[in-house]
């Protein structure tokens, strides 16, 4: 499956028993797929999809989200903005690279593609590759290291 820039997708659990030691997000079952994931294209190795989880949490992140702009600068952690017409947090700190073949499907609205505003998914990639850098300097925002994650991906 062909990941189009700024759409959003689910993932395979086949991907999570991969990185089971690294903490991530874990997928939900209950009748609903979730968490869904606003995604982008590596700039570097076309076989790399970086995956955003979006929550509904909005308050509770956007009070971390005040709590970190006290003591910093930048605060690459979130982004925040609407899906669906409703608000939402784009969790920057829980990116996670992956490659299409645990890619499950693309989440959908009425059959249609959920969209975001152009100037959304600009601000979630640029905070995303913000972040991946960081992570190149060693300097680790996420809760795991996508760095890592991204090497054993590309040599399996």
């Amino acid at each position: 499956m062909k990941v189009e820039n700024g759409k959003f997708y689910f993932i395979k659990d086949n991907f999570f028993d991969l990185f089971k030691d690294y903490k991530l997000m874990q997928n939900k079952e209950n009748g609903n797929k979730r968490p869904c994931y606003f995604c982008f294209n590596d700039l570097e190795d076309e076989q790399i999809v970086w995956f955003v989880p979006i929550s509904s949490k909005v308050e509770k992140y956007k009070a971390i989200y005040e709590n970190k702009k006290k003591t910093r600068k930048k605060v690459y952690n979130f982004v925040f903005g609407k899906v669906l017409g409703k608000e939402k947090a784009f969790l920057i700190q829980n990116i996670f690279p992956t490659t299409e073949e645990y890619i499950e499907s693309k989440y959908q609205s009425r059959k249609q593609d959920v969209e975001i505003t152009e100037s959304l998914k600009n601000e979630i990639i640029e905070t995303s590759m913000n972040v991946i850098k960081l992570a190149k300097k060693g300097i680790i925002i996420p809760f795991y290291d996508i760095i890592e994650m991204k090497k054993i991906l590309i040599c399996n």
